[in-house]
């Protein structure tokens, strides 16, 4: 009877071993806090360099315009709209071609690749010049996407309107990283006309703000690598059925004794 008991009792202890070690994880402080070197009052000049330039495949809208708009009208494209829109007359967009140039009215083709917005805006004044008296010239990246992957609430490609986000911004478009996000490495893939080029950035540091990659530009890939947490919960996943199972094998043993017993 005694030996019985103690095997009822030993089958008992190690099913609530099995199932503890299953369930049971812990997560440290320092893995899922950002900025985590900054003290409690501290200022931080921003000596930020950052100027987004046009790259190949870049969208361009630039429009053209004077106090006399019959003069600025050759320089500015239109098309005309869909049902949709009511068939009106819709600006036409210039795409950045592989040689990194665009085709602009009157003026031919122009480069622009590498160059800043103001840059260019610079350059069509001087070019304008002799058809046209001080123009106003509005310049803007239509299809300013940055991709946000891997352990993030809400992966996907975001539309960016204006010129500059961080990389903190493009997370939380993304609705910030998951628990088992590795903060301290976050991959950054950035395109330089058919070149990639892989950065790393710890944003657990406040040193994160001076990374080349702190500013996203366009088409950036921003990747989000799962924590040592996510892949030991990963390979326990597939554990835990077999777990369970030598848990249930244990309990249902257990009762089969006691049942005999009576």
């Amino acid at each position: 009877m005694n030996r019985l008991i103690t095997t009822i009792k030993n089958n008992a202890f190690f099913a609530i071993l099995i199932l503890s070690v299953v369930i049971s994880s812990c997560a440290s402080k320092k893995d899922v806090v950002y900025f985590q070197d900054v003290g409690g009052f501290e200022t931080i000049v921003d000596d930020d360099s950052f100027v987004p330039k046009f790259k190949v495949d870049d969208l361009v809208s630039i429009h053209i315009s004077t106090l006399n708009p019959e003069a600025s009208a050759p320089f500015n494209l239109y098309k005309t709209g869909g049902q949709e829109s009511g068939y009106r007359l819709e600006q036409v967009n210039y795409l950045v071609d592989q040689g990194g140039e665009i085709d602009f009215p009157v003026i031919g083709k122009i480069k622009i690749v590498g160059l800043s917005p103001e840059e260019l805006r610079v350059m069509l004044r001087e070019e304008l010049a002799e058809y046209l008296k001080n123009p106003i010239i509005n310049i803007r990246l239509v299809n300013f996407t940055v991709s946000v992957l891997g352990e993030v609430n809400r992966p996907g490609t975001y539309l960016i309107n204006g010129e500059e986000i961080t990389i903190m911004e493009a997370l939380g478009l993304a609705g910030d990283m998951t628990i088992k996000g590795m903060r301290r490495n976050v991959l950054v893939i950035r395109d330089f006309d058919g070149t990639k080029v892989y950065y790393r950035i710890d944003l657990t540091s406040k040193n994160a703000t001076k990374s080349p990659v702190y500013y996203l530009t366009q088409n950036d890939v921003v990747y989000v690598e799962p924590n040592k947490s996510a892949i030991t919960s990963s390979a326990l996943d597939n554990r835990a059925t077999i777990a369970v199972s030598i848990a249930s094998v244990l309990i249902t043993s257990t009762v089969l004794l006691i049942t005999q017993t009576n």
